[in-house]
């Protein structure tokens, strides 16, 4: 195959040929990513920036809370009274991750 070829495997992934590596493109994973992000910076517009003054502790407590609220989902067969579903406990926890990593980053916090 000729090097910067593309094509489409099926609607929900492409392989493009760089080298002698294929890369495999998954579009439904680009769209999370790209869905998280944005959530990611509506929140940070909403809060502001409260998190860069957080600890790595209150982190691992915010990310075991989303957890044990996600376990407590998953015995109640997804039903919830009032909260959001498993998903947005999950973008919480890669929120919450991103946020701990970049104060690690930046000599903030030790890793």
């Amino acid at each position: 195959m000729a090097e910067g070829l593309k094509i489409t495997v099926d609607q929900n992934r492409t392989e493009t040929v760089q080298g002698n590596e294929t890369i495999t493109i998954d579009k439904n994973r680009t769209e999370r990513v790209r869905a998280n992000e944005t959530i990611m910076i509506d929140k940070n517009h909403d809060y502001g920036e409260a998190w860069r003054e957080m600890s790595q502790e209150s982190f691992v407590d915010l990310i075991l809370m989303k957890i044990l609220r996600i376990r407590q989902i998953v015995s109640n067969d997804g039903a919830t009274l009032i909260s959001e579903g498993i998903d947005s406990n999950y973008i919480d926890i890669i929120n919450y991750s991103l946020f701990a990593l970049i104060l690690i980053g930046e000599g903030k916090h030790t890793s």
